[in-house]
């Protein structure tokens, strides 16, 4: 019996995605990644490339370490064979997901909408090929091209008799505002889940788009879209849903966010030393938790790393992995050395060169809150006396006599070369042309601006 080219070909590519494929679902279950699947979602993974999409709401015009979930799903999903969806929504962002939030958020203005999705378009980018010729390239859409067009009453009548009220009541998302105190729930946050699930049948229908991922707060309107592409593509459409555990601190606190507020993607937001920073500071609890999430290690190297970790917990070695693998996904193998470079500045034995490597940026993130002054450029033209630099100029001690003391001991620094009471100040000694970092012993900082 002789094949048809067709019969062939569609053959060819399964046998392909079979040698080829992963599975998707065993992959996230042992890292802790999924909190609830739709049935017959692993079957469809283990079938064939599925296309799959997560959507991204545009609150920003970047995005931050809790949207790096998603991100990683998505990566997982091309990893594993099959086809990503990124999702910009530039249609639901100007309404708001009432998922998770107590009260309606502010609408956003035209201009600031576009000015967002291009940033998230941007930072997406970053991590997903959306210029590959595979065959399960990854996809980048904005739902506004879609729904810009789209009558109310068109909407009304091809959408909103699909669902029921009495359906979207059942949703924890609608049930929680409207039993909480407040002013309850408006009609647009109401129709949110009918714009989110139809984007799913806009998919299916465009793309094949067979499974909907997200954060375990988003399975009610993720849920509504499979229902939505049931009833409106007939009893033979089909459409999984699977949704992550939301990221938490081993405290129970909310996970992304430092003093500073939250560690954003993008390094004119957070910068690289301090994104560094955020996962070399994680618990030891927590790093056993993000390392199987936020990287992409195999089971038995974690595993080695973990098992390290608990034989000299002080080295920090879960950590530090941590913090170079999430770092060099984010922003790269280069800017991750400077970061390292930067807290060796404050924490290990870096020398005068590796300090004035640093740029102005990097250099006041790593001496945040440190103590300042300020002194003119004028006044170190000819040089300044160490001892009065110490003392007068600065103030980072109380007198000439215990600066003279701390020199004889040789425990001060300057740029992380020790001096003596010999030592003058110059406009040599400067680092990006304005800074001077003075050091007594091995935790004592002072910086001088020269204005």
């Amino acid at each position: 019996m002789k094949l048809s080219l067709t019969l062939y070909l569609e053959l060819l590519s399964l046998f392909k995605f079979v040698k080829n494929m992963k599975n998707l679902v065993e992959e996230l279950q042992w890292r802790g990644m999924v909190h609830d699947m739709m049935p017959g979602t692993e079957e469809q993974l283990l079938k064939e490339m599925t296309t799959t999409y997560i959507g991204f709401d545009p609150t920003s015009d970047s995005l931050h370490i809790g949207n790096l979930v998603p991100i990683i799903l998505l990566v997982h999903v091309a990893k594993c064979g099959h086809k990503p969806i990124a999702l910009v929504g530039g249609a639901t962002g100007m309404i708001g997901d009432p998922s998770g939030k107590s009260d309606e958020r502010n609408l956003l203005n035209e201009a600031t909408l576009d000015k967002n999705v291009a940033g998230i378009k941007a930072v997406l980018s970053r991590f997903l090929d959306f210029n590959s010729t595979a065959a399960n390239a990854p996809i980048l859409v904005n739902n506004y091209d879609w729904m810009k067009d789209f009558s109310f009453i068109n909407f009304a009548r091809d959408v909103g008799k699909r669902i029921t009220v009495n359906y979207m009541m059942a949703k924890d998302s609608v049930k929680k505002r409207l039993s909480a105190d407040g002013e309850g729930m408006s009609f647009t946050e109401f129709t949110y889940q009918l714009i989110q699930g139809y984007d799913f049948h806009h998919l299916y229908k465009t793309y094949n788009c067979l499974l909907q991922m997200g954060g375990s707060d988003q399975w009610g309107n993720i849920t509504t879209g499979t229902e939505l592409v049931r009833r409106m593509n007939g009893e033979g459409a089909k459409a999984f849903a699977m949704t992550c555990p939301l990221i938490t601190k081993a405290d129970g606190s909310k996970f992304g966010k430092s003093e500073g507020g939250n560690v954003w993607l993008t390094a004119d937001k957070t910068s690289v030393y301090k994104f560094y920073q955020f996962w070399l500071n994680t618990t030891d609890i927590d790093a056993e938790k993000y390392i199987k999430i936020f990287t992409f290690l195999d089971k038995n190297t974690i595993e080695g790393l973990i098992a390290e970790h608990h034989e000299a917990q002080h080295l920090r070695v879960l950590q530090k992995r941590l913090a170079e693998e999430v770092t060099t996904f984010v922003h790269g193998a280069n800017e991750l050395e400077k970061a390292i470079q930067a807290s060796n500045i404050l924490f290990g034995n870096a020398t005068a060169d590796d300090l004035k490597n640093l740029d102005e940026a990097t250099f006041l993130e790593v001496f945040d809150g440190v103590p300042q002054a300020e002194v003119a450029k004028s006044e170190i033209v000819n040089g300044i006396e160490i001892v009065s630099v110490l003392n007068e100029k600065s103030g980072f001690f109380k007198s000439n006599g215990e600066a003279r003391r701390a020199l004889t001991a040789n425990s001060i620094s300057v740029n992380k070369t020790k001096v003596n009471e010999e030592f003058q100040l110059t406009s040599n000694d400067l680092i990006n042309n304005q800074f001077v970092l003075l050091q007594s012993g091995k935790k004592n900082y002072f910086v001088l601006r020269i204005i």
